[in-house]
């Protein structure tokens, strides 16, 4: 029997249903933590303006009470959540998308050190935030109240020691483990996400923690954590801990601050005060895995900005401007002043830069060809700005000293 035709009401409610029910399986990109999604600098962002207004994006709304720090947001959930010093503590804040403030809750006293001020940005991952303070302490604190569920402390519970600037890395939540790095024989711990109970430490390889973040890199058939040390860069197996590799090309420098990068096989990590830059090229053996020195540069000496990997080039800070370089050979493609010394992400075929004087963002090209501005927007704020920006949601997120700006880079 032939099925009645659809009337012209219940055609358009289908389709609207089915709209609806499309669209809710359809999450928001989020930017749970450090770098973003994959910890790669890049966003999942798509549809984002590919020049900007003479005057700028349209700023969203400004908050100016989220305490003096360094640390970039994480955004999830409709949150977006920050740290900094106020009060004489440490703070965590979560703001709704309007940027009005949700709550906080203080974690330990501030860090009263050189250069006072929150560091590390929070992670977020199966409802819980995670966070380390420049003293040590590692907490989990649900992430809709800020309650806290456990803590453990990177000294006390594993012989670390706090570095010059205090701990300054982000924590990286893989598979069921919290990662994090205490430096020193225990170098690098991995933590049950749920409980902070231990799962695995590193052996083998003794170094400082310094002031750069773990990466997860899956590989083939291996399973990767590899991180920056005053030692150099080490790898650790992912399930056990065990010291894959490690290279000590970095070691002693000043401070080795940049999280290291992965892409297509090879891991690239540069450092300020005149260091440069390292690449290793990863080799999977049937029992471990290892990596030989592909080439090293003194084209990319940077300082904390860091640097993102995109179709075989490598694009970060460079002393005071930027540069990009081929990722398998080192060969410098280009270098230009942009923003001057700063900190960057990349979203939807651009690079975000952000400077680390005077509060000047830019949105640019991003070719081996070369760097094209394509708009400019100022921030206030004092002193050096080491906070990365984020563009998540078409929304670009700068944090400059005690104010967070939010921004639409939307296309319409």
């Amino acid at each position: 029997m032939r099925k009645p035709e659809l009337g012209l009401p219940a055609l358009v409610f289908s389709v609207l249903a089915a709209g609806l029910v499309f669209g809710a399986a359809a999450p928001e990109p989020e930017w749970p933590g450090w770098r973003g999604p994959n910890r790669d600098g890049k966003s999942p962002d798509t549809g984002l303006l590919k020049e900007w207004p003479a005057e700028g994006p349209k700023l969203l709304w400004k908050a100016d009470d989220i305490g003096k720090g360094y640390s970039s947001v994480a955004v999830s959930g409709a949150t977006v959540y920050v740290t900094g010093d106020d009060g004489g503590k440490l703070q965590l804040f979560a703001l709704g998308l309007d940027g009005k403030r949700k709550w906080s809750v203080p974690v330990e006293p501030t860090w009263h050190g050189d250069h006072p001020g929150a560091r590390a940005t929070p992670t977020v991952d199966g409802g819980k935030l995670y966070l380390e303070t420049a003293g040590g302490l590692v907490v989990c604190l649900d992430a809709k109240t800020g309650k806290r569920l456990w803590a453990k402390h990177l000294v006390r519970d594993f012989g670390g020691s706090v570095p010059g600037w205090g701990y300054s890395e982000s924590v990286l939540v893989y598979r069921n483990y919290a990662i994090v790095k205490p430096g020193g024989r225990n170098c690098i711990v991995a933590l049950n996400k749920d409980t902070g109970a231990t799962v695995w430490t590193s052996k083998g390889f003794d170094g400082g923690a310094e002031y750069s973040s773990c990466i997860a890199v899956p590989y083939q058939n291996a399973h990767l954590v590899i991180t920056g040390t005053s030692e150099g860069l080490v790898c650790v197996s992912a399930r056990t801990g065990a010291v894959q590799w490690s290279n000590p090309w970095s070691a002693h420098n000043t401070a080795n601050c940049p999280t290291p990068a992965f892409a297509d096989g090879y891991v690239f990590w540069a450092n300020g005060y005149g260091k440069g830059g390292i690449c290793m090229k990863i080799n999977v053996g049937e029992s471990r895995v290892t990596a030989r020195q592909a080439w090293t540069t003194r084209d990319m000496v940077c300082h904390h900005g860091g640097y993102i990997i995109e179709k075989g080039h490598i694009y970060g800070n460079h002393e005071d401007g930027w540069a990009c370089l081929d990722l398998k050979t080192g060969e410098r493609k280009w270098r230009e002043r942009g923003v001057g010394k700063g900190s960057l992400c990349w979203a939807d075929g651009m690079l975000y830069l952000f400077g680390e004087s005077g509060g000047q963002a830019a949105l640019a090209t991003c070719s081996p060809d070369g760097m094209e501005i394509k708009g400019r927007v100022r921030v206030q704020g004092s002193g050096p700005s080491w906070a990365h920006p984020v563009v998540v949601g078409g929304r670009l997120y700068l944090r400059y000293d005690t104010n967070l700006y939010c921004f639409d880079v939307k296309a319409r």
